[in-house]
């Protein structure tokens, strides 16, 4: 079982540039996921030259850890809308996904992109959570989305309750991206991947200039599609929820792949699963266990739950791929996309839940409209400077009274040295030796990487993930490596180094 997503295992890809120069464009885009990428699809189409900057590859952040499913829905359901805005606000969101929806299905025919795109129904279906499936229901016809109820005895698996959506799809989210990438790349549009943006100068004159360790950009607009802006900005950071869930893929003993996107209701869980095919190869993807990043005591076990759960459903033969994804929830259960502030000409799109890979398309036609000055049906629904004290209320309450604990707990607990000869390769451990809390893990080559444990955001004391090997901040969901670098998150900088000791102990 290697560590990767399966959507960008079966072919080599063209690289795209590292930044190595100072360039002056219309807009400069940070990140290359979904969102930028669209976002400067459609602006070299409105005639603006454009750059998009990316810390890693392209196509292989968030979008590419996403599950590759299209759908007009949300991730949390229509019913958590309905308990907090009216019919009118709903239809407008649902409209507005049903534009990101088909704005991709005309992108692909377009520009004649491969990435296995196929139609599919979706099912929601639980067996002890029935009700919940009951009300979904309700409320999908009351809105007038397609729908239909499938009676259990006809669904392939276990259910007391069944909704069918038709007409949504599946696609490799990596392969829409860079292919769509390849199509834009030029002169007009340059794309940079390894190019971690280090500083965000707003000049007095208006503009801005990003830069990276070995170059710059400046420009009179500022696209930050990062799934969650990078740095402080206390309006965003305490209205976003950070979360987690791993995904995996496998191969089956029979060839008896289902065919649609199915969301099962357990208890207080959910969990999703769909087939892939590539190149003769199939396989079944599955998603779930969603949690708190830097929350969980033991990530390993949410794999474990997860591949417990595939095993029930089907005749497992290998499980060949495993991988997380994040994402942030906002209190009001919105997506923020637009101006960062009241008249700047920076604009942000995050939010998204797990329903990123329409949100972000619907952002980047926002975005764009917004910079050239076109009025778009949507952009009012999704104003970042929107306020909803009512529908955001508790879930603000919850969320910021979780950071407050995790942040005091964490920063009155210690540990003695003693426990550092005790620390396994693989291992990490927050200790506080000298009076400094530091964050201590061991490599495969037992090698101890040391580093300070507070996050460079906020001054969080940060997590060790015992699956991805990686340090997370429970509280604003920032991820560094070992060895201290930014993975993804609101921070910018690396954890400091305090010391490492390369003896085999």
């Amino acid at each position: 079982m290697v560590a990767k997503p399966i959507w960008n295992s079966f072919e080599t890809f063209s690289k795209f540039p590292v930044l190595r120069e100072s360039l002056h464009v219309d807009v400069s885009i940070i990140g290359a996921g979904i969102t930028g990428i669209t976002t400067a699809y459609f602006l070299k189409k409105a005639g603006l030259k454009v750059a998009v900057l990316d810390a890693g590859k392209i196509g292989m952040g968030t979008t590419g850890h996403s599950t590759g499913n299209l759908y007009t829905i949300i991730d949390q359901l229509l019913s958590s809308l309905d308990s907090k805005y009216d019919k009118e606000i709903i239809q407008k969101v649902l409209k507005a996904r049903d534009f990101g929806f088909q704005t991709i299905e005309r992108i692909l025919r377009q520009e004649d992109i491969d990435c296995d795109y196929t139609v599919q129904p979706m099912y929601l279906f639980s067996n002890d959570k029935a009700d919940k499936i009951e009300e979904e229901l309700g409320i999908s016809s009351r809105l007038g989305v397609p729908n239909l109820e499938v009676s259990p005895s006809d669904f392939p698996f276990k259910a007391k309750k069944v909704i069918k959506y038709p007409h949504q799809a599946q696609f490799n989210p990596f392969l829409y991206v860079h292919n769509l990438a390849n199509k834009i790349v030029s002169r007009e549009c340059q794309i940079f991947q390894d190019s971690k943006v280090e500083k965000i100068d707003k000049q007095e004159k208006g503009g801005y200039i990003i830069s990276t360790k070995s170059g710059s950009v400046s420009s009179g607009y500022l696209v930050h599609a990062t799934h969650t802006p990078k740095g402080i900005d206390l309006k965003f950071d305490t209205t976003l929820g950070p979360y987690r869930e791993y995904a995996i893929a496998a191969k089956l003993a029979k060839d008896n792949y289902p065919s649609g996107i199915f969301w099962e209701y357990k208890k207080d869980e959910k969990f999703s699963f769909r087939a892939y095919k590539r190149n003769g190869h199939h396989y079944i993807v599955a998603v779930g266990k969603s949690f708190k990043v830097g929350q969980s005591q033991h990530n390993k076990d949410l794999l474990e739950s997860l591949e417990a759960y595939l095993k029930e459903k089907f005749p497992v033969k290998e499980v060949t791929h495993y991988w997380g994804g994040q994402n942030y929830k906002p209190a009001d259960l919105l997506p923020f996309i637009g101006r960062k502030s009241p008249g700047a000409n920076e604009y942000i799109a995050t939010g998204f839940s797990t329903d990123g890979l329409v949100y972000g398309t619907l952002a980047g036609k926002i975005i764009t409209d917004l910079i050239t000055g076109n009025k778009n049906q949507y952009e009012d629904v999704f104003n970042p400077l929107r306020v909803n004290p009512v529908k955001s209320a508790r879930a603000f309450t919850r969320e910021n009274l979780n950071v407050a604990k995790e942040f005091f707990k964490d920063h009155i607990l210690g540990s003695s040295t003693k426990e550092l000869q005790k620390l396994k390769k693989g291992e990490g451990k927050i200790m506080e030796i000298e009076g400094k809390k530091l964050a201590i893990s061991r490599d495969e080559n037992m090698k101890y990487h040391v580093v300070s444990a507070y996050c460079t955001h906020l001054g969080c004391i940060i997590h060790w993930n015992d699956l991805e090997k990686s340090w997370d901040c429970p509280c604003h969901g920032s991820r560094f490596k070992p060895s201290g670098e930014v993975i993804e998150g609101p921070a910018i900088d690396a954890l400091s180094k305090v010391d490492e000791n390369n003896e085999n102990g």
